[in-house]
């Protein structure tokens, strides 16, 4: 049960969020940040959407930040990022999102997202200068087979040569390019030989000749550069995570961050070479990622994650930001591939952080947690933490959805909703197919 003063002390550090004006103190102290990495405890839950979405218009309006980086593929976001900058052969927003198709297109096929993109492609259209329009880029790295279409699709254009060197390279994968874990499952019990050597011949060739070609800071054509420079870091750390996938969790998943943190730092680079200045970022992920690995049981286990290789990197210029909730309804499935379900969340058990934060009785707040002294111990401390990703099991919930973390060293600031709601995808199909969050669920 929590003490009754650690309820009370939570009370008086609480800022009620009652509106998006209440958020001026997080606005505050965010101050001159160049990262602001915003998290989510579910891949379904509409408030944490809203707000991460009207914090960022803030950010972008009033603070000129320039991109927004999201847990999602490159070249799925990257559509997205050019209808909202007004390029493109999209003609709707929900064309625009149309390439989120595998499983959980819901994660970002959704009416938040879709508000938040028409938001977006708004405010570009009254930037004068095409170069400063802010974009929408993926961090992640399960497009294997789209990133090789793309690479050689953009080397088509630009040196039909090179296209057929990057063609013959990425015959290596054959028809696994479209069933990756098989390939990974072949090269780790020596069915098959590994693509490695020509992966990273491919990302070599491409960043350094294409590179003495067209420096990456001459406009339209050195972002398009960029995007195939992206694409083939891709497929090369896909390569790696797929190979890695079947030696155990730990190895997946470092390879997975690091790869979102390594795509992080090139459109920071590319972006501040653009804009003549440092780059101001905003990524949004869910909070097993951006919450600082190393006050978690995660890394305990030896899991790293974005979170702290950003802090390791930027320190105090970069803001890490939590949401969570108590109870409500998420959108989520069942099992991998399953459909997308409105599903009841059940109240924190007790002995998490959601469970103190109930018990304070308040239905939205924010608290600061990097410099507020008077946090009661009951925060300082390890308690359970909880964690819904695509995959919700309220049967098995403390097993499947709760670890073990320090709070205050793990989050800057953070978020709460008591109850919530499930974020409403834009169409009820769902198209099977290789989990974007595959094997893990975050």
């Amino acid at each position: 049960m929590a003490r009754q003063h650690d309820i009370d002390a939570i009370r008086r550090a609480a800022r009620p969020l009652a509106s998006l004006a209440d958020t001026d103190s997080l606005v505050d102290a965010i101050g001159d940040a160049r990262l602001v990495l915003l998290g989510e405890a579910t891949h379904g839950t509409e408030e944490f959407y809203r707000l991460r979405a009207d914090l960022t218009r803030r950010l972008i309006e009033g603070r000129g930040f320039d991109a927004v980086a999201v847990e999602a593929d490159w070249p799925s976001a990257l559509r997205a990022s050019r209808w909202a900058q007004g390029e493109g052969s999209a003609d709707t927003v929900d064309t625009a999102l149309a390439d989120f198709e595998r499983f959980p297109r819901w994660m970002w096929r959704n009416t938040e997202v879709a508000r938040w993109l028409g938001w977006l492609r708004s405010h570009n259209a009254q930037q004068p200068d095409a170069t400063r329009r802010v974009g929408f880029f993926g961090l992640d790295l399960y497009s294997l087979r789209d990133s090789m279409e793309a690479v050689v699709r953009y080397l088509d254009g630009v040196d039909p040569e090179a296209a057929q060197r990057a063609r013959a390279r990425y015959a290596c994968f054959d028809d696994l390019a479209n069933e990756p874990q098989a390939y990974g499952h072949a090269v780790t019990f020596g069915l098959r030989p590994d693509c490695e050597r020509g992966v990273l011949q491919q990302l070599t060739e491409l960043c350094r000749r294409a590179a003495d070609r067209l420096p990456l800071g001459d406009g339209l054509a050195g972002d398009e550069l960029f995007y195939a420079q992206q694409n083939a870091r891709v497929v090369h750390n896909a390569e790696t995570y797929y190979r890695t996938m079947f030696g155990g969790r730990t190895d997946s998943w470092n390879v997975r961050d690091q790869h979102m943190a390594q795509t992080l730092r090139e459109l920071d680079h590319h972006l501040s070479e653009r804009r003549g200045r440092p780059a101001r970022l905003v990524v949004w992920a869910h909070n097993s990622h951006l919450g600082d690995a190393r006050a978690t049981e995660m890394g305990r286990r030896g899991e790293l994650n974005l979170g702290q290789l950003v802090r390791e990197r930027h320190g105090r210029r970069a803001v890490l930001v939590g949401f969570t909730t108590d109870h409500g309804f998420v959108t989520a499935a069942d099992d991998w591939g399953g459909p997308a379900r409105r599903k009841a969340v059940r109240p924190a058990l007790s002995g998490s952080y959601e469970h103190l934060f109930h018990a304070a009785g308040e239905p939205r707040f924010l608290l600061r947690l990097r410099h507020d002294g008077a946090l009661p111990d009951a925060l300082r401390t390890p308690r359970l933490e909880r964690a819904i990703g695509v995959i919700y099991r309220p049967d098995t919930e403390l097993a499947s959805h709760y670890f073990q973390a320090i709070l205050p060293t793990q989050f800057d600031e953070y978020v709460w909703f008591d109850e919530t709601s499930a974020v409403t995808p834009l169409a009820r199909r769902e198209v099977r197919g290789v989990p974007d969050t595959f094997p893990f669920g975050l």
